[in-house]
């Protein structure tokens, strides 16, 4: 086979594997981020007191939704 050949070869490897590489690791964040998000209501109750306002379980579970429907929309 000619050289040419063999370096289309390669670079055509190349170019598969990191399309294939970026959509496999995509993936596996996208679901590793829906199975452990990154704020709980834990967090979320110390970033209120810090803040200085007084978080009730109510304002957390609007703040929780909110952020699970953002999350949702972002993964569409």
């Amino acid at each position: 086979m000619a050289t040419w050949i063999w370096i289309l070869i390669v670079i055509l490897a190349l170019v598969a594997g990191a399309a294939g590489g970026f959509y496999m690791a995509r993936k596996y964040m996208m679901d590793y981020l829906k199975k452990n998000p990154p704020i709980n209501e834990e967090m979320l109750r110390m970033m209120m007191m810090q803040m200085g306002q007084k978080p009730s379980q109510k304002k957390i579970n609007q703040m929780m939704q909110m952020m699970n429907r953002n999350m949702n929309q972002n993964l569409k």
